[in-house]
């Protein structure tokens, strides 16, 4: 399995196979944005519409791709805007498809953008996953700090509103 950080290009070019990872997701039933059932044509519009992001740098994307280059998962990075903010990004839209679960991928995914975070400057990460979800225990064992919850925060792919927990990482160092 190879991570690669895709470019605008590629997310254009690939929405097709990252909208097929997408409705997996939700198909799933986890809950990252969307309601079920997700159409490929609107889970692949939305990845289109995710390039302006990533050619102006404020999204950062990973892309994992198995041996015969099928996209396996993804995570991204959101990179705020604001001049008070550089030191902190979201870490948005980890998935992994249920074929691939329970390899590691997960993690592999996670370090691959907590080391990119850190190698770009940095130093704090946040992100809110449904209070719950399997990917909690991934978060909490990779030495992410719970920082709260918030009841009934998003609709899962079903439409049942849920809480979220949010977490944060301190990864790199504090510029001084």
């Amino acid at each position: 399995m190879r991570v690669l950080r895709w470019n605008d290009v590629q997310v254009r070019r690939g929405s097709e196979e990252l909208a097929g990872l997408l409705a997996d997701t939700v198909a799933g039933g986890a809950s990252v944005g969307f309601l079920g059932p997700l159409g490929r044509a609107e889970a692949a519009a939305w990845w289109r519409e995710r390039a302006d992001a990533v050619a102006t740098g404020r999204l950062a994307v990973w892309v994992a791709v198995d041996d015969m280059d099928r996209v396996a998962g993804t995570v991204s990075l959101a990179l705020p805007d604001k001049p008070n903010s550089g030191h902190r990004a979201e870490l948005v839209k980890l998935m992994v498809h249920r074929s691939a679960r329970g390899q590691g991928l997960g993690r592999r995914l996670l370090a691959t953008a907590e080391r990119a975070a850190t190698a770009s400057g940095i130093t704090l990460l946040h992100l809110d996953t449904e209070t719950g979800s399997p990917a909690e225990h991934l978060y909490r064992s990779a030495g992410w700090t719970l920082a709260g919850t918030i009841p009934d925060y998003a609709a899962n792919p079903s439409g049942e509103l849920r809480p979220t927990t949010l977490y944060y990482k301190r990864v790199g160092s504090p510029a001084r």
